[in-house]
């Protein structure tokens, strides 16, 4: 007598069955899933209340030690006027002494020696104008930038705000496309969010200031967000 089994062949047809139906079900889920995606941008603009300045000494002379003499005599009068205008961060952010050449008939020539201190602080803006003017006063000879910002607290309170509205323009976004084609959109599948940081206003450079007292106007931060949806219908 001779028997026949099928039960194996008919195991494996059944394995081979739910495995297609696996592989094909995330891609029938993809189909089905219809999504838009829109980006939203959102700003609150606030006042930029504190400005960081960078500020130094520069001289030049004969010898190194003349000059490296007459920085930290000049150097010293600086940083002490600062702490005494109860200026906030205050460091040193740089210190060089180098040669200075000139060149006669292609010939460089050795005539002395320049040296260099900046330190960096940061004051309110409506007493920039005041320090900077004492502080050249004390001996300051260059201004090497002022950018303004404003407290960390004020710039976190900006993000939110503009966080809100970058949402607030990309759910309008959406609202209006699909509605515009008679679809209704469902629920948000992804989100991403793009903080851009606040621009700094413009640069202020100087290598003096007049007798008069110096104008610093801070004016206004534009805090910028963006978000994108991505919004199944």
């Amino acid at each position: 007598m001779i028997y026949f089994s099928v039960a194996p062949i008919q195991r494996s047809a059944v394995l081979a069955i739910a495995l297609a139906l696996f592989a094909i079900q995330p891609a029938l889920a993809q189909e089905m899933l219809r999504t838009l995606t829109v980006t939203g941008r959102g700003s609150q603009a606030i006042t930029a209340t504190l400005a960081d300045v960078s500020l130094g000494v520069e001289v030049q002379g004969k010898t190194a030690q003349e000059v490296q003499q007459e920085v930290a005599r000049r150097s010293n009068a600086v940083v002490n006027a600062l702490r005494g205008s109860n200026v906030s961060q205050l460091q040193t952010t740089g210190i060089s002494l180098m040669p200075n050449y000139q060149y006669t008939n292609n010939q460089r020539v050795l005539v002395g020696y320049i040296g260099r201190n900046t330190v960096s602080f940061q004051i309110g803006g409506d007493r920039a104008g005041q320090i900077l003017d004492g502080a050249v006063n004390a001996g300051a000879t260059t201004i090497n930038n002022i950018s303004f910002t404003a407290p960390d607290a004020n710039l976190t309170d900006a993000r939110n705000v503009a966080l809100q509205r970058a949402t607030q323009d990309a759910q309008t976004q959406a609202q209006v496309v699909l509605s515009s084609l008679n679809l209704r959109p469902n629920q948000v599948v992804n989100i991403q969010i793009n903080q851009a940081t606040p621009p700094s206003l413009p640069v202020m450079r100087a290598t003096a200031l007049s007798a008069d007292a110096t104008p610093v106007l801070p004016g206004e931060l534009t805090v910028e967000a963006t978000v994108t949806l991505q919004i199944s219908y």
